[in-house]
Protein backbone atom coordinates (compact mmCIF):
# COMPACT_ATOMS: atom_id res chain seq x y z
CA UNK A 1 0.00 0.00 0.00
CA UNK A 2 2.98 2.20 0.99
CA UNK A 3 4.34 1.79 -2.18
CA UNK A 4 1.68 2.19 -3.98
CA UNK A 5 1.01 6.03 -2.63
CA UNK A 6 4.72 6.84 -2.68
CA UNK A 7 4.70 8.80 -5.99
CA UNK A 8 1.39 10.77 -4.85
CA UNK A 9 3.07 11.66 -1.98
CA UNK A 10 7.00 12.31 -3.10
CA UNK A 11 6.13 14.76 -6.47
CA UNK A 12 3.63 16.92 -4.38
CA UNK A 13 6.02 17.67 -1.70
CA UNK A 14 8.88 18.10 -3.77
CA UNK A 15 7.05 21.23 -5.86
CA UNK A 16 6.14 22.47 -2.02
CA UNK A 17 9.76 22.33 -1.14
CA UNK A 18 10.52 24.10 -4.49
CA UNK A 19 8.44 26.57 -3.98
CA UNK A 20 9.29 26.91 -0.49
CA UNK A 21 13.14 27.41 -0.71
CA UNK A 22 12.28 30.12 -3.76
CA UNK A 23 9.59 32.23 -2.24
CA UNK A 24 12.03 35.16 -1.80
CA UNK A 25 13.09 35.35 -5.66
CA UNK A 26 13.29 38.93 -6.96
CA UNK A 27 10.74 40.09 -3.94
CA UNK A 28 7.08 40.64 -3.78
CA UNK A 29 5.43 40.59 -7.26
CA UNK A 30 2.98 43.61 -8.55
CA UNK A 31 0.14 41.98 -8.24
CA UNK A 32 0.62 40.86 -4.29
CA UNK A 33 0.66 44.37 -3.13
CA UNK A 34 -2.50 45.09 -4.59
CA UNK A 35 -3.87 41.91 -3.09
CA UNK A 36 -2.50 43.03 0.26
CA UNK A 37 -4.72 46.12 -0.29
CA UNK A 38 -7.88 44.27 -1.40
CA UNK A 39 -7.16 42.44 1.73
CA UNK A 40 -7.77 44.91 3.94
CA UNK A 41 -10.48 46.52 2.04
CA UNK A 42 -12.79 42.97 2.28
CA UNK A 43 -16.06 42.89 -0.54
CA UNK A 44 -18.13 40.58 -2.40
CA UNK A 45 -16.07 41.43 -5.60
CA UNK A 46 -13.54 43.74 -6.64
CA UNK A 47 -12.94 45.72 -10.30
CA UNK A 48 -10.79 42.41 -11.67
CA UNK A 49 -11.39 39.84 -9.40
CA UNK A 50 -13.64 38.27 -7.59
CA UNK A 51 -13.07 37.87 -3.85
CA UNK A 52 -12.21 33.95 -2.89
CA UNK A 53 -8.65 34.98 -3.35
CA UNK A 54 -9.09 37.90 -0.94
CA UNK A 55 -10.70 36.44 1.87
CA UNK A 56 -8.09 33.56 2.08
CA UNK A 57 -5.30 35.93 2.04
CA UNK A 58 -7.16 38.32 4.77
CA UNK A 59 -6.86 34.41 6.60
CA UNK A 60 -3.31 34.28 5.90
CA UNK A 61 -2.96 38.18 7.21
CA UNK A 62 -4.71 37.52 10.02
CA UNK A 63 -2.81 34.78 11.38
CA UNK A 64 0.60 34.66 9.84
CA UNK A 65 1.24 38.19 9.13
CA UNK A 66 2.20 39.80 5.39
CA UNK A 67 5.75 38.79 5.38
CA UNK A 68 6.50 37.12 2.13
CA UNK A 69 6.77 33.81 3.33
CA UNK A 70 3.28 34.23 4.66
CA UNK A 71 1.55 35.58 1.57
CA UNK A 72 3.48 32.86 -1.13
CA UNK A 73 2.50 29.95 1.57
CA UNK A 74 -0.72 29.31 -0.36
CA UNK A 75 0.21 29.31 -3.82
CA UNK A 76 2.81 26.74 -2.68
CA UNK A 77 -0.07 24.30 -1.19
CA UNK A 78 -1.87 24.95 -3.99
CA UNK A 79 0.83 23.82 -6.59
CA UNK A 80 1.62 20.68 -4.45
CA UNK A 81 -2.41 20.10 -4.51
CA UNK A 82 -2.24 20.58 -8.06
CA UNK A 83 0.41 17.94 -8.50
CA UNK A 84 -1.51 15.37 -6.70
CA UNK A 85 -4.74 15.87 -8.25
CA UNK A 86 -2.83 15.10 -11.37
CA UNK A 87 -1.33 12.52 -10.21
CA UNK A 88 -4.73 10.92 -8.55
CA UNK A 89 -6.18 11.68 -11.90
CA UNK A 90 -3.41 9.33 -13.87
CA UNK A 91 -4.54 6.69 -11.16
CA UNK A 92 -8.27 6.90 -11.81
CA UNK A 93 -7.55 6.75 -15.58
CA UNK A 94 -6.04 3.19 -14.97
CA UNK A 95 -2.56 4.43 -14.45
CA UNK A 96 0.10 2.37 -12.90
CA UNK A 97 3.46 3.70 -10.84
CA UNK A 98 4.82 4.91 -13.88
CA UNK A 99 1.78 6.58 -15.32
CA UNK A 100 1.22 8.90 -12.44
CA UNK A 101 4.77 9.27 -11.61
CA UNK A 102 5.04 10.62 -15.65
CA UNK A 103 2.27 12.42 -15.52
CA UNK A 104 3.59 14.29 -12.46
CA UNK A 105 6.66 14.83 -13.55
CA UNK A 106 5.30 16.61 -16.48
CA UNK A 107 3.59 19.00 -14.31
CA UNK A 108 6.73 19.73 -12.16
CA UNK A 109 8.43 20.63 -14.99
CA UNK A 110 5.44 23.02 -16.90
CA UNK A 111 7.12 26.85 -16.42
CA UNK A 112 3.50 28.77 -16.39
CA UNK A 113 2.96 26.43 -13.41
CA UNK A 114 6.16 27.28 -11.84
CA UNK A 115 5.23 30.79 -12.61
CA UNK A 116 1.64 30.80 -11.17
CA UNK A 117 2.64 28.87 -8.18
CA UNK A 118 5.83 31.27 -7.37
CA UNK A 119 3.81 34.05 -6.12
CA UNK A 120 0.24 35.15 -4.52
CA UNK A 121 -2.64 35.25 -7.02
CA UNK A 122 -6.26 33.78 -7.60
CA UNK A 123 -4.17 32.12 -10.70
CA UNK A 124 -2.86 29.17 -8.34
CA UNK A 125 -5.84 28.73 -6.82
CA UNK A 126 -7.43 28.35 -10.09
CA UNK A 127 -5.16 25.61 -11.48
CA UNK A 128 -6.26 23.50 -8.41
CA UNK A 129 -10.16 24.30 -8.94
CA UNK A 130 -9.99 22.94 -12.87
CA UNK A 131 -7.75 19.91 -12.25
CA UNK A 132 -10.51 19.14 -9.17
CA UNK A 133 -13.50 19.75 -10.92
CA UNK A 134 -11.93 17.35 -14.12
CA UNK A 135 -11.00 14.98 -11.39
CA UNK A 136 -14.72 14.62 -9.61
CA UNK A 137 -15.76 14.12 -13.42
CA UNK A 138 -13.41 11.19 -13.93
CA UNK A 139 -15.70 9.56 -10.56
CA UNK A 140 -18.76 10.54 -12.34
CA UNK A 141 -17.75 9.01 -15.34
CA UNK A 142 -17.06 5.32 -12.85
CA UNK A 143 -20.19 5.87 -11.84
CA UNK A 144 -20.35 7.89 -8.97
CA UNK A 145 -24.21 9.65 -7.46
CA UNK A 146 -25.60 13.20 -6.66
CA UNK A 147 -23.28 13.39 -4.39
CA UNK A 148 -20.12 14.12 -6.44
CA UNK A 149 -22.76 16.50 -8.80
CA UNK A 150 -23.42 18.51 -5.80
CA UNK A 151 -19.65 18.60 -5.21
CA UNK A 152 -18.60 19.72 -8.62
CA UNK A 153 -21.76 21.93 -8.37
CA UNK A 154 -20.08 23.34 -5.13
CA UNK A 155 -16.23 23.50 -7.05
CA UNK A 156 -17.53 24.83 -9.77
CA UNK A 157 -19.33 27.76 -7.53
CA UNK A 158 -16.43 28.36 -5.60
CA UNK A 159 -14.09 28.13 -8.43
CA UNK A 160 -16.04 31.12 -10.30
CA UNK A 161 -15.81 33.27 -6.74
CA UNK A 162 -11.78 32.57 -7.44
CA UNK A 163 -11.52 33.97 -11.01
CA UNK A 164 -14.73 34.02 -13.43
CA UNK A 165 -12.32 32.15 -16.17
CA UNK A 166 -13.93 29.16 -14.76
CA UNK A 167 -16.92 29.84 -17.28
CA UNK A 168 -14.82 28.48 -19.57
CA UNK A 169 -14.31 25.34 -17.67
CA UNK A 170 -18.29 25.23 -18.02
CA UNK A 171 -18.43 25.98 -21.09
CA UNK A 172 -16.03 22.96 -21.93
CA UNK A 173 -18.16 21.09 -19.83
CA UNK A 174 -21.07 21.43 -22.11
CA UNK A 175 -19.33 20.98 -25.13
CA UNK A 176 -18.09 17.48 -23.87
CA UNK A 177 -21.16 16.28 -22.50
CA UNK A 178 -23.01 17.40 -25.53
CA UNK A 179 -21.03 15.80 -28.70
CA UNK A 180 -20.48 11.97 -26.49
CA UNK A 181 -22.90 9.83 -25.07
CA UNK A 182 -22.13 11.61 -22.08
CA UNK A 183 -25.66 13.93 -23.22
CA UNK A 184 -27.53 11.58 -21.01
CA UNK A 185 -26.65 12.97 -17.94
CA UNK A 186 -28.58 15.83 -18.89
CA UNK A 187 -31.57 13.95 -18.52
CA UNK A 188 -30.67 13.24 -14.92
CA UNK A 189 -31.15 16.26 -12.12
CA UNK A 190 -27.20 15.91 -11.13
CA UNK A 191 -26.03 18.46 -13.72
CA UNK A 192 -29.14 20.70 -13.33
CA UNK A 193 -28.23 19.93 -9.44
CA UNK A 194 -24.34 21.24 -9.57
CA UNK A 195 -24.98 23.99 -12.18
CA UNK A 196 -27.38 25.82 -9.62
CA UNK A 197 -25.33 25.11 -7.05
CA UNK A 198 -22.17 26.77 -8.76
CA UNK A 199 -25.12 29.78 -9.72
CA UNK A 200 -25.96 30.26 -6.25
CA UNK A 201 -22.23 30.23 -4.74
CA UNK A 202 -21.48 33.21 -7.55
CA UNK A 203 -25.20 35.37 -6.66
CA UNK A 204 -23.07 37.67 -4.22
CA UNK A 205 -20.54 38.31 -7.20
CA UNK A 206 -22.96 39.01 -9.16
CA UNK A 207 -25.17 41.10 -6.77
CA UNK A 208 -21.99 42.89 -6.01
CA UNK A 209 -21.66 43.95 -9.59
CA UNK A 210 -24.91 45.15 -10.27
CA UNK A 211 -24.40 47.07 -7.40
CA UNK A 212 -21.58 48.51 -8.65
CA UNK A 213 -22.67 49.06 -12.23
CA UNK A 214 -20.82 46.05 -13.69
CA UNK A 215 -17.12 47.23 -13.31
CA UNK A 216 -15.74 43.64 -14.32
CA UNK A 217 -17.35 44.00 -17.86
CA UNK A 218 -15.88 47.55 -18.12
CA UNK A 219 -12.34 45.99 -17.09
CA UNK A 220 -12.46 42.72 -19.71
CA UNK A 221 -13.70 45.60 -22.35
CA UNK A 222 -10.76 48.09 -21.64
CA UNK A 223 -8.57 45.15 -21.25
CA UNK A 224 -9.26 43.17 -24.47
CA UNK A 225 -9.26 46.69 -26.44
CA UNK A 226 -6.83 48.54 -24.79
CA UNK A 227 -4.12 46.36 -22.79
CA UNK A 228 -3.56 43.40 -24.48
CA UNK A 229 -1.88 42.04 -27.78
CA UNK A 230 -3.82 40.87 -30.38
CA UNK A 231 -2.94 37.15 -30.90
CA UNK A 232 -2.78 35.16 -33.70
CA UNK A 233 -4.41 31.87 -34.31
CA UNK A 234 -1.04 30.38 -35.03
CA UNK A 235 0.95 32.45 -32.29
CA UNK A 236 -1.15 30.94 -29.60
CA UNK A 237 -0.77 27.65 -30.85
CA UNK A 238 2.84 27.59 -30.45
CA UNK A 239 2.49 29.32 -27.17
CA UNK A 240 1.20 26.34 -25.90
CA UNK A 241 4.30 24.52 -26.51
CA UNK A 242 6.42 27.22 -24.44
CA UNK A 243 4.61 27.80 -21.69
CA UNK A 244 3.99 23.49 -21.13
CA UNK A 245 7.58 23.35 -21.64
CA UNK A 246 8.56 22.02 -25.30
CA UNK A 247 9.50 18.80 -23.82
CA UNK A 248 6.16 17.77 -22.00
CA UNK A 249 4.27 18.59 -25.09
CA UNK A 250 4.57 15.05 -26.17
CA UNK A 251 3.07 13.71 -22.90
CA UNK A 252 0.08 16.23 -23.23
CA UNK A 253 -0.30 15.36 -26.70
CA UNK A 254 -0.90 11.55 -26.15
CA UNK A 255 -2.62 12.38 -23.58
CA UNK A 256 -5.19 14.47 -25.78
CA UNK A 257 -5.34 11.06 -28.34
CA UNK A 258 -5.43 8.79 -25.54
CA UNK A 259 -8.60 10.37 -24.80
CA UNK A 260 -10.13 11.32 -27.80
CA UNK A 261 -8.96 8.09 -30.48
CA UNK A 262 -8.02 5.46 -28.15
CA UNK A 263 -10.73 2.51 -27.06
CA UNK A 264 -9.27 2.72 -23.28
CA UNK A 265 -9.97 6.39 -23.24
CA UNK A 266 -13.42 6.19 -24.73
CA UNK A 267 -15.13 6.59 -21.44
CA UNK A 268 -13.86 9.68 -20.81
CA UNK A 269 -13.71 11.17 -24.13
CA UNK A 270 -15.67 14.26 -22.38
CA UNK A 271 -12.08 15.16 -21.02
CA UNK A 272 -11.03 15.17 -24.72
CA UNK A 273 -13.46 17.16 -25.77
CA UNK A 274 -13.68 19.52 -23.08
CA UNK A 275 -9.78 20.96 -23.58
CA UNK A 276 -10.46 21.10 -27.40
CA UNK A 277 -13.20 23.07 -26.82
CA UNK A 278 -11.46 25.78 -24.36
CA UNK A 279 -8.63 26.00 -26.41
CA UNK A 280 -11.30 27.06 -29.61
CA UNK A 281 -13.04 29.32 -27.56
CA UNK A 282 -9.76 31.43 -26.40
CA UNK A 283 -8.03 30.81 -29.59
CA UNK A 284 -10.81 32.79 -31.49
CA UNK A 285 -10.86 35.44 -29.05
CA UNK A 286 -7.81 36.66 -30.48
CA UNK A 287 -6.37 38.64 -27.64
CA UNK A 288 -5.94 35.35 -24.97
CA UNK A 289 -2.65 35.06 -23.34
CA UNK A 290 -0.92 31.57 -23.50
CA UNK A 291 -1.16 31.20 -19.80
CA UNK A 292 -5.39 31.18 -20.16
CA UNK A 293 -5.64 27.79 -20.84
CA UNK A 294 -2.46 26.08 -18.37
CA UNK A 295 -5.77 24.92 -16.19
CA UNK A 296 -7.07 22.37 -19.12
CA UNK A 297 -3.79 20.33 -19.42
CA UNK A 298 -3.70 19.04 -15.65
CA UNK A 299 -5.73 15.90 -17.02
CA UNK A 300 -4.24 15.89 -20.17
CA UNK A 301 -0.93 15.03 -18.63
CA UNK A 302 -2.86 12.29 -16.26
CA UNK A 303 -3.88 10.22 -19.59
CA UNK A 304 -0.49 11.60 -21.11
CA UNK A 305 1.19 9.35 -18.49
CA UNK A 306 -1.38 6.30 -19.11
CA UNK A 307 -1.16 6.63 -22.40
CA UNK A 308 2.85 6.57 -22.41
CA UNK A 309 3.10 3.53 -19.94
CA UNK A 310 0.73 1.83 -22.40
CA UNK A 311 3.27 2.47 -24.70
CA UNK A 312 6.14 1.53 -22.77
CA UNK A 313 4.56 -1.46 -21.25
CA UNK A 314 5.87 -3.93 -24.28
CA UNK A 315 8.89 -4.91 -24.79
CA UNK A 316 10.05 -2.73 -27.90
CA UNK A 317 9.86 0.50 -26.54
CA UNK A 318 9.80 -0.78 -22.72
CA UNK A 319 13.46 0.40 -22.45
CA UNK A 320 12.24 3.95 -23.22
CA UNK A 321 10.49 4.57 -20.25
CA UNK A 322 13.30 5.78 -17.38
CA UNK A 323 14.70 7.72 -19.77
CA UNK A 324 12.10 9.43 -21.49
CA UNK A 325 11.03 10.54 -17.31
CA UNK A 326 14.53 11.21 -17.07
CA UNK A 327 14.06 13.79 -19.79
CA UNK A 328 11.38 15.48 -18.54
CA UNK A 329 12.80 15.71 -15.32
CA UNK A 330 15.91 17.38 -17.35
CA UNK A 331 13.80 19.62 -19.34
CA UNK A 332 12.20 20.85 -16.08
CA UNK A 333 15.59 21.97 -14.50
CA UNK A 334 16.79 23.83 -18.27
CA UNK A 335 13.03 25.82 -18.09
CA UNK A 336 12.76 26.44 -14.54
CA UNK A 337 14.82 29.38 -14.28
CA UNK A 338 12.34 31.24 -17.12
CA UNK A 339 9.39 30.93 -14.62
CA UNK A 340 10.87 30.70 -11.07
CA UNK A 341 13.79 33.17 -9.87
CA UNK A 342 15.92 31.02 -8.89
CA UNK A 343 19.44 33.28 -10.63
CA UNK A 344 20.57 36.59 -9.70
CA UNK A 345 19.42 38.99 -11.90
CA UNK A 346 22.32 39.27 -14.21
CA UNK A 347 23.11 35.61 -14.68
CA UNK A 348 19.07 34.70 -15.47
CA UNK A 349 19.79 37.77 -17.87
CA UNK A 350 23.03 36.12 -19.59
CA UNK A 351 21.17 32.34 -19.30
CA UNK A 352 18.19 33.58 -20.79
CA UNK A 353 20.26 34.97 -24.06
CA UNK A 354 22.16 31.86 -24.16
CA UNK A 355 18.77 30.07 -24.80
CA UNK A 356 17.74 32.62 -27.37
CA UNK A 357 15.11 33.89 -25.70
CA UNK A 358 14.21 37.32 -25.56
CA UNK A 359 12.05 39.53 -22.81
CA UNK A 360 8.53 39.03 -23.50
CA UNK A 361 5.20 40.62 -22.37
CA UNK A 362 1.65 39.84 -23.06
CA UNK A 363 0.47 43.49 -22.91
CA UNK A 364 1.35 46.88 -25.05
CA UNK A 365 4.44 47.37 -22.79
CA UNK A 366 8.09 48.15 -23.28
CA UNK A 367 10.01 45.74 -21.62
CA UNK A 368 14.27 46.22 -21.01
CA UNK A 369 16.47 43.33 -20.23
CA UNK A 370 13.70 41.10 -18.20
CA UNK A 371 10.41 40.17 -19.45
CA UNK A 372 7.55 41.49 -17.37
CA UNK A 373 7.17 38.61 -14.94
CA UNK A 374 10.53 39.32 -13.03
CA UNK A 375 10.22 43.13 -13.76
CA UNK A 376 7.35 43.52 -11.46
CA UNK A 377 9.20 42.51 -9.55
CA UNK A 378 11.75 45.35 -9.15
CA UNK A 379 12.16 48.29 -7.93
CA UNK A 380 9.63 48.88 -5.37
CA UNK A 381 11.25 49.56 -2.72
CA UNK A 382 13.34 51.92 -4.45
CA UNK A 383 9.81 53.82 -5.70
CA UNK A 384 8.71 53.89 -2.34
CA UNK A 385 11.41 55.61 -0.88
CA UNK A 386 11.82 58.16 -3.05
CA UNK A 387 7.94 59.02 -2.62
CA UNK A 388 8.60 59.14 0.61
CA UNK A 389 11.89 61.08 0.62
CA UNK A 390 9.62 63.46 -0.92
CA UNK A 391 6.77 63.71 1.83
CA UNK A 392 9.38 64.26 4.38
CA UNK A 393 10.69 67.79 2.68
CA UNK A 394 6.99 68.71 2.77
CA UNK A 395 6.33 70.96 6.04
CA UNK A 396 4.53 69.25 8.87
CA UNK A 397 1.20 70.64 8.43
CA UNK A 398 1.20 70.02 4.97
CA UNK A 399 2.37 65.93 5.89
CA UNK A 400 -0.71 65.83 7.95
CA UNK A 401 -2.86 66.60 4.77
CA UNK A 402 -0.66 65.44 1.57
CA UNK A 403 -2.48 62.69 -0.54
CA UNK A 404 -0.39 60.28 -2.48
CA UNK A 405 -2.00 59.84 -6.01
CA UNK A 406 -0.48 57.03 -8.53
CA UNK A 407 -1.54 56.07 -12.10
CA UNK A 408 -1.67 52.14 -11.42
CA UNK A 409 -2.67 49.73 -8.45
CA UNK A 410 1.27 48.30 -8.22
CA UNK A 411 2.55 52.16 -7.20
CA UNK A 412 -0.77 52.31 -4.77
CA UNK A 413 -0.15 48.98 -3.33
CA UNK A 414 3.53 49.57 -2.85
CA UNK A 415 2.91 52.30 -0.57
CA UNK A 416 0.35 51.20 1.53
CA UNK A 417 2.86 48.17 2.30
CA UNK A 418 5.83 49.56 2.13
CA UNK A 419 5.20 52.96 3.26
CA UNK A 420 4.54 52.67 6.40
CA UNK A 421 7.71 52.33 7.92
CA UNK A 422 8.41 55.59 6.45
CA UNK A 423 5.14 57.03 7.88
CA UNK A 424 3.36 57.50 4.43
CA UNK A 425 -0.31 58.14 4.04
CA UNK A 426 -2.42 55.62 1.88
CA UNK A 427 -2.24 55.99 -1.52
CA UNK A 428 -5.05 56.50 -3.53
CA UNK A 429 -5.43 56.55 -7.53
CA UNK A 430 -7.88 55.81 -10.58
CA UNK A 431 -6.74 52.45 -11.12
CA UNK A 432 -9.40 49.10 -10.56
CA UNK A 433 -10.23 49.38 -7.78
CA UNK A 434 -8.19 52.37 -5.77
CA UNK A 435 -11.00 54.50 -8.22
CA UNK A 436 -13.87 52.44 -6.14
CA UNK A 437 -12.28 53.18 -2.69
CA UNK A 438 -12.53 56.78 -3.40
CA UNK A 439 -10.18 60.16 -2.49
CA UNK A 440 -11.31 58.99 0.91
CA UNK A 441 -10.82 62.47 3.23
CA UNK A 442 -8.27 63.90 1.02
CA UNK A 443 -8.97 67.56 -0.43
CA UNK A 444 -6.42 67.62 -2.86
CA UNK A 445 -4.74 71.06 -1.22
CA UNK A 446 -1.30 68.94 -1.45
CA UNK A 447 -0.77 66.17 -3.33
CA UNK A 448 2.12 64.03 -4.47
CA UNK A 449 1.56 62.30 -7.66
CA UNK A 450 3.81 59.95 -8.84
CA UNK A 451 4.24 59.78 -13.08
CA UNK A 452 2.39 62.25 -15.60
CA UNK A 453 3.85 65.56 -16.93
CA UNK A 454 3.93 69.38 -15.15
CA UNK A 455 2.05 70.81 -18.61
CA UNK A 456 -0.98 68.28 -17.53
CA UNK A 457 -0.83 68.61 -14.05
CA UNK A 458 -0.83 72.31 -14.67
CA UNK A 459 -4.11 72.34 -15.67
CA UNK A 460 -5.42 70.38 -12.67
CA UNK A 461 -3.55 72.53 -9.87
CA UNK A 462 -2.34 75.72 -9.39
CA UNK A 463 1.35 74.97 -8.07
CA UNK A 464 3.93 72.02 -9.88
CA UNK A 465 7.23 71.77 -8.74
CA UNK A 466 9.37 68.53 -9.54
CA UNK A 467 9.99 66.75 -6.00
CA UNK A 468 12.57 64.13 -7.27
CA UNK A 469 12.70 60.93 -10.24
CA UNK A 470 12.83 57.55 -9.64
CA UNK A 471 15.32 55.25 -10.86
CA UNK A 472 13.67 51.71 -10.11
CA UNK A 473 16.77 49.49 -11.84
CA UNK A 474 15.91 46.29 -13.43
CA UNK A 475 11.70 47.20 -13.17
CA UNK A 476 9.52 47.77 -16.05
CA UNK A 477 10.74 50.93 -18.02
CA UNK A 478 7.20 52.54 -17.57
CA UNK A 479 7.95 52.58 -13.97
CA UNK A 480 11.50 53.75 -14.38
CA UNK A 481 12.75 57.42 -14.46
CA UNK A 482 9.58 58.70 -13.17
CA UNK A 483 8.82 62.45 -11.80
CA UNK A 484 7.58 63.15 -8.18
CA UNK A 485 5.96 66.03 -8.16
CA UNK A 486 4.33 68.40 -5.59
CA UNK A 487 1.27 69.75 -6.46
CA UNK A 488 -0.78 72.69 -4.80
CA UNK A 489 -4.13 74.00 -4.53
CA UNK A 490 -6.40 71.95 -6.73
CA UNK A 491 -8.63 73.43 -9.38
CA UNK A 492 -11.77 71.94 -7.92
CA UNK A 493 -12.65 69.50 -5.59
CA UNK A 494 -11.07 66.34 -5.28
CA UNK A 495 -14.33 64.40 -5.57
CA UNK A 496 -15.93 66.64 -7.77
CA UNK A 497 -12.45 65.66 -10.06
CA UNK A 498 -12.67 62.30 -8.95
CA UNK A 499 -15.23 60.93 -11.68
CA UNK A 500 -13.02 61.56 -14.51
CA UNK A 501 -9.42 59.86 -13.12
CA UNK A 502 -11.33 56.29 -13.69
CA UNK A 503 -9.34 53.78 -15.46
CA UNK A 504 -10.50 50.11 -15.52
CA UNK A 505 -7.84 48.29 -17.11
Amino acid sequence: MFQRTLPLMVFPAVKLVLHLVTHRGYGMFRDEYYYLACAERLAWGYVDHPPFSIFLLWIVRNLLGDSLLAVRLLPALAGAATVLLVGLMARRLGGGLFAQSLAMVGALAAPIYLALDHFYSMNAFDLVFWALAAYLILLLVQGAGVRVWLLLGAVLGLGLMNKISILWLGFGLLVGLLVTQRRRWLLTPGPWLAAGLAVLLFLPYILWQVGNDWPTVEFIRNASGQKMLEVKPLDFMLSQLRVMNPAVAPLWLAGLAWLLASARGAPFRMLGWMYVAVFLLLILNGTSRAGYLAPAYTWLLAAGGVASEELFHGRRWGALRWPAAASLVLAGVVVAPLALPVLPVNSYILYAESLGIAPSTAERKEVAQLPQFYADMHGWDSIVDTVAGVYHTLPPEEQKVVAIFTYNYGDAGAIDRLGRKHGLPPAIGGHNNYWLWGPREFTGDVVLVLGNDRESLEESFEQVELGAMVDCGHCMPYENHRPVWICRKLRRPLAEAWPRLKHFD
